[in-house]
């Protein structure tokens, strides 16, 4: 990287890293993040942002705080915050370095605290630089932090070392650090410890790179619906996988342990208004260096105050906002007030990790629209702008924490125990109970009860015949009915149900055989015939023309069909240990056939040799019997019979 002049709003202050950038490596917040950040943002407060975070959350807490300040570590990083945001106080180096402020009244590290620290430097402890980043907290502030977890879902699917990301910025191994907390409890602790009352601790899915939902603890507490949970996970694209995270996760959700297995949690806590702003705060320099001396450690385990000088820094007001990757461009971004800018369309970059197939048509009618859990509430105006465009609504109210948001795709909905409203200006809709449909059927193949499969799939039959359209992992049975979890987009011409259908039941089968599932039918079925199986046991007649125009609908959808059949990406670990398994049992039955039919040709070769040797044998004995002297006399005086004989025809013609 090229150095440049810093501009006149960057403070270095030690531990700047000159050749580095975070830029790429933030915590990918979008609209959950976002919703929650504008709720805790006070309008006339000041506010700090520690480590590096995304473009549009920064530009978005500018627009709507009087005072902002970033700390971040990269230099130029630094430079270009500066250069974007005249009004913004940039600070430039370690978390502990940072001096001579006043406390803030928000205090935003949604990255964490692995970079708040100089690569240059020995890595301080998680809880001494929790101790430090508190310090800054004004009383009556808020601290929001997040915090990965490491034994969470993400960790369990993922194939790589933990210890090791492989990437250049992980130059300390995690998961050593003893002060790392372990649990939500253990987080609460260390927050107390610190002096801030913990006010709610969110989990976050369905990874700690990109979280789209926070589930807080109180919600985490319900038995959450499985219509809630299956949007909560997908695998990105470079990731080699162990399992697949979507039926991990769903496993989790169902045990009780979402929170414990959350890939990340996201707190925040208050800093009690009766207790007085530290003026002094004394970091030993072994503590925040590593602990060098088991003296220092003891000291960093008894919770000892770590405090930094105050002292007053004016800050600027009228923040302008920045232009950022979240689909609006500088003009807009200004003008847009920040909860339309933000909540209202969530116009970020469509490449969202959690994969919506319906966002290009959330707000298109469909068959199964009035059973839809999570749709598009905008008014009939509203559709028709735009998608990029912000909406002005009404805005959720501030300093009122959500019990849980959930982002699909473009759309942030708010989450209780039985309802789902999105944001903003949605109207509260009920979540449908029951169980996934591709479970219940994978259950049913693995008991090999073929009756109650064809039950099921009779009743799918009639609710495609009334207009419905959603696969079967993105549909939920409770026994009477079908709802779909998301809308599925309406094909660009008329589609006969029966092409649905089999639309449905192929892309089912091929997850079926794809994760190496049982069932009752013989293996040598692919994914056509077996389709074409369950159509028949659904009552409806369908042919390979049918399933070919199966094909082509779904290739129009473009709805992918799972983590082992992304194209361009590899199956699981435990994909490919099924596939082995399956092509074990199918490789043993072809054994058995082949030595079944290598005993019967080799009794037949010993049939055959002996056979030879009969035939050899009967030949020598005719040979032998030619040698002898009755067998010459009867054919010398058999000749004059056979020339009589042949006169005698002669005569007769």
């Amino acid at each position: 990287m090229r150095m440049t002049e810093a501009p006149g709003n960057v403070r270095l202050i030690g531990g700047e890293m000159l050749l580095w950038s975070d830029a790429d490596a933030a915590t990918d917040w979008r609209g959950a993040g976002l919703e929650l950040v504008r709720r805790l943002v006070p309008p006339g407060g000041r506010v700090l942002v520690a480590g590096p975070h995304p473009k549009g959350l920064i530009g978005a807490v500018s627009g709507a705080a009087s005072s902002v300040a970033v700390l971040v570590r990269s230099y130029p990083d630094a430079c270009a915050l500066g250069e974007r945001h005249p009004a913004l106080d940039v600070h430039c180096g370690r978390l502990r370095a940072l001096t001579g402020v006043q406390p803030y009244d928000l205090v935003l590290a949604l990255d964490g605290l692995e970079r708040t620290h100089s690569a240059e430097e020995q890595a301080p402890p998680w809880r001494a630089s929790l101790h430090a980043l508190a310090a800054l907290v004004a009383p009556g502030g808020r601290l929001v932090l997040a915090v990965p977890n490491d034994l969470g879902v993400d960790r369990f699917v993922d194939a790589r070392p933990p210890d090791r990301e492989g990437a250049d910025g992980h130059w300390e191994p995690h998961g050593f650090d003893p002060s790392h907390p372990g649990g939500p409890e253990a987080l609460d602790a260390a927050l107390e410890a610190a002096g801030l009352l913990p006010e709610r601790c969110y989990a976050a899915y369905p990874s700690r790179r990109a979280p789209r939902a926070l589930f807080g603890r109180e919600l985490l507490r319900e038995d959450l619906p499985e219509a809630l949970t299956v949007p909560l996970t997908a695998p990105g694209g470079d990731t080699m996988l162990v399992a697949d995270p979507l039926r991990l996760t769903r496993l989790a959700f169902r045990h009780g342990l979402g929170e414990h297995l959350a890939p990340l949690w996201l707190t925040v806590a208050t800093r009690p208004r009766s207790a007085a702003a530290p003026d002094a705060v004394t970091v030993p320099d072994a503590v925040t260096a590593g602990h060098a001396d088991g003296a220092d450690r003891t000291a960093l385990d008894a919770d000892e105050p770590l405090v930094t000088a105050a002292e007053e820094d004016p800050h600027g007001a009228g923040v302008a906002v920045e232009d950022d990757a979240y689909g609006l461009d500088a003009a807009d971004a200004e003008e847009a007030p920040y909860a339309s800018q933000v909540v209202a369309e969530h116009a970020y970059a469509p490449d969202t990790v959690i994969e919506d197939a319906c966002a290009p048509a959330v707000a298109a009618e469909h068959a199964c629209a009035p059973d839809v859990v999570i749709e598009d509430d905008r008014a009939p105006d509203v559709v028709a702008r735009d998608a990029w465009e912000p909406a002005v609504e009404a805005e959720a109210p501030r300093d009122v924490l959500p019990e849980g948001l959930v982002e699909v795709g473009r759309a942030l909905h708010e989450v209780t125990a039985t309802s789902t409203r999105r944001l903003p200006g949605g109207t509260a809709r009920p979540i449908p109970r029951g169980r996934i449909v591709e479970e219940v059927l994978v259950e049913a193949c693995a008991r090999e009860d073929v009756r109650a499969v064809r039950d099921l799939l009779a009743a799918l039959a009639a609710w495609v015949a009334d207009g419905g359209d959603a696969p079967a992992d993105n549909l939920v049975w409770d026994g009477e009915r079908f709802t779909a979890i998301t809308p599925v987009p309406a094909p660009g011409s008329p589609v006969p149900g029966r092409v649905v259908l089999c639309r449905i039941l192929w892309r089912f089968a091929v997850r079926l055989l794809a994760a190496g599932h049982h069932h009752p039918w013989p293996w040598p079925l692919d994914a056509g015939q077996l389709a074409l199986t369950l159509c028949g046991m659904a009552g409806q007649t369908c042919d390979q023309d049918d399933l070919d125009r199966a094909r082509k609908l779904e290739a129009e959808l473009g709805q992918p069909m799972g983590p082992a059949e992304l194209a361009g990406a590899a199956p699981t670990y435990r994909d490919l240990l099924s596939a082995r398994d399956r092509m074990t049992e199918q490789l043993t039955a072809a054994l058995a056939r082949i030595a079944r039919l290598e005993t019967k040709l080799s009794y037949r070769e010993r049939e055959l040799v002996r056979t030879r040797a009969k035939l050899r044998k009967s030949q020598r004995k005719s040979a032998a019997l030619r040698r002898t002297l009755g067998y010459r006399l009867s054919r010398r005086l058999s000749r004059p019979r056979r020339a009589a004989r042949k006169v005698l025809r002669l005569l007769s013609r």
